[in-house]
Order: structure tokens, then sequence, then C-alpha cells
């Protein structure tokens, strides 16, 4: 076996440390359009995020035209691309209602969604698929959700836009093995996981849940949580217990690169420029 002197082990030291730290995922960094001060003109926001080192934005669903052509000129001023479209209709009007009237609108709110991905130049829109509720059983939830869901994948495929299907506390997909097949089900590259790495802190590990939706995933979701105030909560980056070198490991394993949007409540400059730290110290590995 070989020995070494000091002068070598301390002149290998930066190499072997270089080598054992983890490597930065290629994500971009994105921010939630909600996050932004909502008093200032768009394009103040978009630069805000822009100046605070973000590299991308998601924006809610804009029916109006005028409004959501703001929005697209803002991104071009700022170069700051939109990646993601934030659907709005899905929890005030389910896919899963037994409603036609309800499903409709659900639908209709899809469809001025994907058309907003489209003019912005987004290739994701973001839908919760179902709430169950009392007045909608688990299995009603599922069929009647794939159902509809069915109906906007032509329009998805006109848009080269994927539906990244969204885990939340919907009371619905909750296990990432239930998760997978509703995806699997429609067997379509136009439906994809939209995953939220901090929603499934109450039901499970975040890691255990990247590692087995795999390339199913479309986009990711940055948020924390505690068990450790007297109420569960969603906390800043960094101040709750999700494990983030175990997500860090587990997202570099299955090989994801593009956009991450971080979730969090709004703030001003500075707090957003912490946040943006906050999202690469994680992304570096460096937690």
């Amino acid at each position: 076996m070989p020995s070494f002197t000091r002068r070598q082990i301390l002149a290998a030291a930066p190499f072997l440390a270089a080598a054992a730290a983890p490597a930065r995922l290629p994500i971009r960094r994105a921010v939630e359009f909600s996050m932004l001060p909502g008093k200032i003109p768009v394009l103040d926001r978009f630069q805000m995020a822009r100046d605070a080192g973000f590299e991308a934005i998601e924006c809610p669903t804009t029916p109006d035209t005028a409004a959501a052509e703001e929005i697209l000129a803002a991104s071009r001023k700022t170069a700051l691309p939109i990646h993601s479209v934030m659907n709005a209709e899905h929890w005030r009007s389910p896919l899963s209602s037994a409603d036609p009237a309800v499903v409709e609108k659900s639908l209709e709110g899809m469809r001025i969604s994907l058309r907003n991905a489209k003019l912005w130049g987004a290739d994701t829109v973001l839908l919760v698929p179902a709430v169950v509720n009392p007045e909608t059983t688990y299995a009603q939830a599922w069929e009647r959700s794939q159902r509809q869901i069915r109906k906007l994948i032509p329009l998805a495929g006109e848009a080269k836009v994927v539906i990244g299907i969204e885990n939340v506390w919907n009371k619905f997909l909750l296990s990432p093995l239930e998760f997978a097949r509703y995806v699997d089900d429609f067997a379509s590259p136009w439906i994809r996981a939209y995953f939220d790495i901090g929603n499934v802190a109450i039901a499970g590990y975040p890691q255990d849940w990247i590692r087995t939706l795999g390339k199913r995933i479309v986009k990711l979701h940055f948020k924390d949580f505690s068990f450790k105030k007297r109420l569960a909560e969603f906390t800043p980056l960094l101040e709750g217990e999700i494990d983030w070198r175990a997500v860090h490991a587990a997202i570099a394993e299955i090989g994801y690169q593009g956009a991450a949007t971080v979730e969090l409540s709004a703030g001003d400059a500075a707090y957003l420029k912490e946040v943006n730290s906050r999202f690469e110290k994680i992304l570096a590995g460096q937690v």
C-alpha cells in the first residue's frame, strides 16, 4: 500500500474535495409571478425578478389579450423567459366535477392557459387534475379527470406544450406509484408530471417520489416544509425539514434538466435576492 507525505496529502486535498462535492444541477432558477410585488407595473416586476438573479418565470393564466401581450412584452424587454403557465381555474372548477358547466369552465381555463403558453413561448402548463371531496369519490375523480384531460391532448400537441399534472393537497394521487400510473395511463408525450417537492412532505419523502416518477417529471416546484411548529407549515427555503441533499441526489440521478420554480410568499427586492441565493445553494449541493 503506497504511503504519502503530508505535503502530498495537502496538495491533493482541493482536488479530492472537488471530486467529492456534488455537481451543480443543470437547472435554471425560476420564480413564481405571484411572488413579485403586485402593486408595481408588470415590466417592473419582471425586471425585479431579473435583478434578483432569476433566469425564468412562471406566469398565471391570463384571459385578457392586452394583459397577455403586456406580459410577453415584459418578458422580451427583460430577457426573462416564461417557461410555464400556472393554470388558474382548476381549483374553482375542477375537471372531476359532476356538473358539466363546471367542467366546461375548467376546460376553457386550460384552453386559455395553453394559448398563453404558445404566445409566451412556455413549454408547460401546470394542471391540478382533480379534487376529491364529499361530492366526488376517489374513483370518480380519477375517471372523470382523465376523460376530460384526454380532450385537451390534441390542443396541447398542436401548441407543443406539455400539460404538467401537479401533486397538491387535493386528497388525490397520494403516492408516487399512483402518480406514475395516472400519468402513464395517458400514454402521451403531452401529459407528464409537474412535481412539487414541498407538497409531499406530509405523505412521504420527495427524493422517493422523484426517483419513482423519474423521466415523467417535466417541471419542479421548490418549497420547504416543517413539522416543528404547532401546526405543520411551509417555510422559507432551508428553514424546514426537507432533506435537500437527498433531493439533490435524486434529481441528479434521474437526469432532470430544465427550469424549476420557487413557490413562496411575495416580497420585495431584498427578499427575492435572498430566496434566489438559497435556491442556488440547493441546486449547487451546498446545503
